[in-house]
């Protein structure tokens, strides 16, 4: 059963807002409009920003549209082609008998969970060469899989997944700025359907997945604050943020950095404000698919 989802959310900082979510058909996603049908109203006190146009015509708090497409690997337990914008990439879960060495030498019980990620040549231009013709994972993909791994390491039991592996495999297949945090908010989500789909088929006895993970990137441009980068906009920006929180707004990890610039205390929270409602935005689109294929999410609703 394959499902897209389009969701286009239009977010103004520190304030509630609702979104239009829209159920097409695979390949109908652009039938759906960026400002369609979204409503506001005020709420307490709120950041102010001067209200810039960015190239691709979104507000400086307004996410890209997010799509998911579902079992895209069919050998996998959970799989999930997420796209924001035009940055695009599989996610994918399987579950294996058996834990790492380490922990068998070093009696530790329970699971493990670890994350591999990759850019596919085609997936930028020029073509980017295959780890492998050089020997070795480069550093940039070792750093984002170890970030993949620890962010969805957060919101599993490793208790309850008893002595067995999970592996999240994410592979790029269009980069368009902020492939990290896609990843991250697509591996949530088959990490959730595989988990489920283990519980059904009576291989684990409950569900260890304890809560969805989402992530967002922001930055500083020409002293305004904006959510989801671009890779254009990434190129440009003076302060280089990423947010991961869960549906309860706990963080998992903050990562930011001046490129040879610095930021303010109250730049920093502008972020994070940002942050915060595009993750509520993902969070939302998780659970409505969730819903959709009637795949109970886990606990602690928002």
């Amino acid at each position: 059963m394959q499902i897209a989802l389009r969701v286009s959310v239009l977010l103004f900082t520190q304030r509630p807002y609702r979104t239009t979510t829209r159920w097409v058909r695979q390949g109908d996603c652009d039938a759906a409009s960026p400002r369609q049908n979204v409503h506001r109203r005020k709420y307490g006190p709120h950041l102010r920003f001067t209200m810039m146009q960015r190239n691709d015509g979104r507000a400086p708090d307004e996410i890209r549209p997010i799509n998911f497409e579902l079992n895209v690997a069919p050998h996998a337990s959970g799989s999930v082609l997420v796209s924001m914008g035009k940055t695009r990439v599989i996610c994918s879960v399987t579950i294996e008998d058996g834990v790492p060495r380490w922990m068998k030498e070093q009696g530790v019980t329970g699971g493990w969970l670890t994350a591999e990620y990759s850019m596919l040549p085609y997936s930028t231009q020029p073509r980017k060469p295959r780890d492998i013709t050089k020997g070795r994972i480069d550093g940039r993909s070792v750093e984002i899989q170890r970030l993949i791994g620890r962010q969805t390491r957060a919101v599993i039991d490793l208790e309850k997944l008893g002595p067995r592996t999970i592996w999240v495999d994410c592979d790029v297949l269009q980069a368009d700025g902020g492939t990290r945090t896609t990843a991250i908010t697509g591996a949530s989500l088959a990490l959730a359907i595989a988990c489920r789909k283990f519980v059904r088929e009576k291989k684990l006895d409950a569900p260890p997945m304890q809560k969805l993970v989402a992530a967002v990137s922001a930055g500083i441009l020409d002293g305004q604050a904006i959510v989801d980068l671009n890779y254009e906009e990434d190129k440009l920006v003076a302060v280089d943020f990423n947010l991961v929180a869960t549906e309860d707004s706990d963080f998992v990890e903050v990562q930011s950095s001046g490129e040879e610039a610095t930021f303010t205390g109250s730049q920093l929270d502008e972020m994070v404000a940002l942050g915060r409602n595009g993750i509520s935005a993902l969070i939302g689109a998780q659970r409505a698919v969730l819903a959709r294929i009637m795949v109970t999410p886990p606990e602690n609703p928002l």
